[in-house]
């Protein structure tokens, strides 16, 4: 059975039409993840939301806790996600309220732990194509239904934070051509193809970042003015995404059994403990 989780910030959670809610703790073998996930159903479909900085913003990027989140939906059976994020434009024409459908990232961050694989029993996964072009498609059908501006395609510069950009910093990204920067996607992304889940990501723009000349420098306020306005509309992509996700699931997802190539250890120094410990994220391979 298909499980769409979204993982998001504030105001995701508050959905109309949502049935049957409840608020799960969820333990990890990494630890606690951003908040308890909250179980619902909308119009009879099940969905988990986690607010990624949990309830009321109280976690920094760097701080959050990636690993535990992925392992606590994967264990809720979660086998799909969609990634919701605001973002600052590095293009011209990619104003504050549009929407962009992310295929790519570069990684920029450096505090992070970003595998699930770091002890013991080492695996290489493919990153070539990061989000899955299933629920990608659903995405778009979704934004296009809605008539929601949006871009297809994208690569998402992913930066540590919390702090903005320097102006050398956003004029070196926009010279590699990238669309949006923002400080989540990952390693998330990173970790979900581990856990085998297939990932797609709705960046919603907030900003021009620093490098507009004809506009102010990136804010807190601004983002949350510009926030606030797309609320309403992640919130009714959501419910287009639910009822039809599985109807666009490629079974050639590069999520779909990439573990099988990926594990290079030998079996014979893994240990009971950290067979364990992944035991929810690689299960399916490590105790066959």
């Amino acid at each position: 059975m298909n499980k769409l989780g979204i993982i998001g910030g504030s105001g995701l959670y508050s959905i109309e039409s949502l049935e049957d809610s409840q608020w799960i703790k969820v333990d990890t073998p990494w630890g606690s993840p951003s908040d308890e996930i909250l179980q619902a159903k909308l119009n009879g479909k099940e969905v988990f939301f986690l607010p990624r900085h949990a309830r009321g913003h109280k976690i920094n990027p760097s701080n959050i806790n990636f690993r535990a989140n992925i392992d606590a939906l994967k264990q809720l059976g979660v086998t799909d996600i969609l990634s919701m994020s605001a973002v600052g434009s590095l293009k011209e024409d990619l104003e504050p309220g549009k929407f962009v459908l992310v295929d790519q990232f570069i990684d920029r961050t450096f505090a992070r732990v970003k595998t699930f694989f770091n002890e013991e029993i080492v695996a290489h996964v493919s990153m070539a194509k990061p989000i899955s072009p299933g629920l990608m498609r659903t995405c778009e059908k979704a934004l296009r239904k809605l008539s929601i501006p949006f871009q297809q395609g994208g690569t998402y510069l992913v930066m540590e934070g919390p702090q903005f950009s320097s102006l050398a910093e956003s004029k070196l990204y926009r010279s590699w051509g990238c669309d949006v920067i923002g400080m989540t996607n990952m390693p998330e992304a990173k970790l979900a193809r581990e856990a085998e889940i297939r990932y797609a990501s709705i960046s919603m723009v907030t900003d021009f970042d620093c490098w507009h000349p004809d506009h102010e420098d990136v804010s807190v306020d601004q983002v949350i003015k510009t926030l606030l306005g797309n609320v309403e509309k992640a919130k009714k992509v959501v419910a287009e995404v639910l009822m039809s996700f599985e109807e666009d699931i490629d079974p050639k997802d590069p999520a779909n059994n990439c573990l099988d190539v990926a594990v290079i250890t030998d079996k014979k120094y893994w240990t009971k403990e950290t067979i364990k410990n992944l035991s929810n994220i690689a299960g399916r391979v490590l105790n066959k």
